[in-house]
């Protein structure tokens, strides 16, 4: 496509005279290069493509950096890049070395914070514009988010201090009725109620935009507000949830006519207290298989354009778990499934169709789903809570407070644990290793085939007294897996028992492992390899596998510090070993986006780097 337009983009203020039928062009063009990338690249194609309009409204109507836009999660901020001077870079997106497919500030003067979680903007965005006014900055501050965001209570933390000032804050709720899957709790029915009076919302945006624009004292415009709320809630009985706390509430309005985004924005701009500006949009506008499976689309591997059709195929960790434990669910009516707006990302939609009422979705409330198991718990029922581990890092107090001091029985299934490749930094699987060690009684099994995370999800649903986690990657295993002995459930073995040199390792690195010893095998090098299951705690056994060698390598796909790595070197010096320990981790980075084969590469984990170390001594 020759993007005429787009191409011209270097920053915001390129389309602050474009008309409203060139910015309507425009985001043709737009809407055809996320499709052209994403399709190649894979990424989160749905949200972005339901954003177009506003993000273009959002910029013609302020002026970016010194305006600050701080878009909840980050996921829809694709159009925001283009129109930041990022259009040559575009093809780069989500790639190593590339521009991210989230919000990064040493990406650009315009990305104000890195993103990734759900509902922080409205918080980040509160202190932003506090700090402007104490610094008597007039310039304003937009967060932008979504309806799913409000599934989860730390917007609610942040609404309730946000109506005390005069910041100059504007919340932009994008409502389209989704997160990842469909929206769900009281909220979204609330939300409901408020599109269905479009009739009053449209006259009283009218009457703002005029009161806006004729001149007059501030007392006199407060007093018409103070009337025209007045008659609102002798026909509505009610004023709204966002009034009642101290904002002004604007909406709903059409997010995809620009035209009326921008005044409903110029209006906003001349309120002297906080706004929250409802915007209704499509998920996934434009494309029609997008609009037709918004969650599938939501975020997606390279497709074909043509089809709808991913590339990849075949199956992954998710899609076991979820079918192993239906197997249990049928036979055992106690088991409960719990999830955080990721039904599907978690390979749980077949249990949500077979069990609906032991499937429990609560929205974007990581916090609350894990309090929630623990009540389960409490009273018999025995809860399985799916949760990426990327997001499982915001649900620490209730592990400790609530199940485990509890001495309760929850199942939690950690999801995308390790690298996850071209999402980045915010996303990667590579903390929960290091804080679930520090937590009392609860176990920790990494599979690294189908074969053991069949037996751990039976193990920790019959065997284990307390609660247990177990821990998978994206994606699915490597055949080479096959080829391991298991001894027991705590732990395989493959190679040489007799060598004096040890891969030890566990998870999805196990492959690079076994491919290892077969290649230094071949060199006339012996190595034996033993690849952990159960991690936490430490298998007793294992030690007796390894106090009579002389070099032990550990390979850990996850941070060195409170890592599996450290605490078996700790072990291993408190029993008098005498050999060589070498440990390879991430050594306290956060790790950029690439996919996941280079990630491996750059820190060590994967086979070359394990011939190259093991042969250098």
């Amino acid at each position: 496509m020759d993007y005429r337009l787009l191409s011209k983009i270097k920053s915001p203020a390129d389309i602050k005279d474009m008309s409203y039928q060139q910015l309507e062009s425009l985001a043709q063009e737009i809407r055809y290069k996320l499709l052209e990338t994403v399709s190649e690249n894979g990424g989160h194609l749905a949200p972005n493509l339901g954003v177009v309009e506003l993000t273009l409204a959002i910029h013609k109507v302020f002026d970016s950096p010194k305006d600050q836009i701080v878009f909840d999660v980050g996921h829809q901020c694709y159009t925001h890049k283009l129109l930041t001077g990022r259009f040559e870079q575009f093809s780069t997106l989500r790639k190593k070395d590339g521009i991210s497919g989230f919000c990064r500030p040493g990406e650009s003067e315009h990305d104000i914070f890195y993103s990734g979680h759900s509902g922080t903007s409205v918080s980040s965005g509160l202190g932003l514009a506090h700090a402007k006014e104490l610094q008597k900055d007039g310039s304003y501050v937009i967060s932008v988010i979504g309806d799913g965001s409000f599934t989860g209570g730390m917007v609610y933390e942040a609404l309730n201090n946000g109506g005390r000032t005069n910041a100059k804050h504007i919340i932009i709720l994008n409502d389209n009725k989704m997160s990842i899957s469909e929206n769900v709790g009281a909220f979204a029915k609330y939300l409901a109620i408020i599109r269905s009076k479009p009739g009053y919302y449209s006259f009283k945006a009218g009457t703002e935009k005029f009161l806006s624009r004729v001149p007059m004292g501030k007392s006199v415009a407060r007093k018409l507000y103070d009337i025209k709320t007045d008659i609102k809630n002798k026909l509505y009985s009610q004023s709204t949830f966002f009034e009642d706390l101290g904002y002004r509430y604007m909406g709903p309005v059409d997010g995809h006519n620009i035209e009326n985004l921008c005044d409903a924005l110029e209006t906003a701009k001349n309120v002297n207290m906080p706004v929250v500006l409802h915007v209704l949009t499509v998920k996934g506008r434009g494309y029609g298989y997008a609009e037709k499976h918004p969650s599938i689309f939501h975020g997606i591997s390279d497709f074909d354009v043509e089809t709808g059709e991913a590339k990849a195929s075949g199956g992954n960790f998710s899609e076991k778990f979820g079918e192993y434990l239906c197997k249990k669910a049928e036979i055992d009516e106690s088991i409960c499934a719990i999830t955080a707006a990721m039904g599907i990302g978690t390979g749980l939609r077949t249990f949500s169709e077979k069990y609906p009422k032991r499937f429990f979705d609560v929205g974007i409330a990581e916090e609350h789903a894990v309090t929630f198991a623990s009540g389960l718990a409490k009273n018999g029922m025995k809860p399985v809570y799916a949760v990426y581990s990327t997001f499982f890092q915001r649900c620490y107090d209730q592990l400790i407070h609530d199940v485990s001091l509890q001495k309760l029985k929850v199942i939690f299934a950690v999801d995308r644990a390790g690298f996850v490749g071209e999402d980045g930094e915010t996303h990667h699987g590579l903390f929960d290793v290091s804080f679930l060690s520090t937590v009392p009684d609860i176990k920790i099994y990494s599979p690294c085939c189908y074969r053991s995370l069949e037996a751990d999800i039976n193990n920790v649903l019959y065997a284990d007294e307390y609660s247990a986690v177990v821990r998978y990657p994206r994606g699915k295993p490597k055949e080479n897996v096959q080829k391991l002995h298991y001894d027991c459930i705590e732990y395989a073995t493959y190679g040489n028992p007799e060598s004096k040199t040890v891969i030890l390792t566990y998870g999805r690195i196990t492959s690079e492992g076994i491919e290892a010893v077969d290649r230094l095998s071949q060199a006339g090098k012996s190595v034996f390899l033993v690849s952990l299951n159960l991690i936490k705690p430490i298998p007793e056994n294992v030690f007796q596998l390894l106090t009579d060698k002389d070099n032990i390598y550990f390979f850990e796909e996850g941070m060195k510090n409170g890592g599996i790595a450290e605490r078996i070197g700790f072990m291993l010096l408190e029993k008098g070993y005498k050999g060589r320990y070498t440990a390879k981790a991430v050594d306290n980075k956060f790790v950029e986006q690439a996919s996941v084969s280079e990630q491996l590469s750059a820190y060590g984990l994967d086979c070359e780097s394990m011939i190259k170390l093991i042969g250098e001594n």
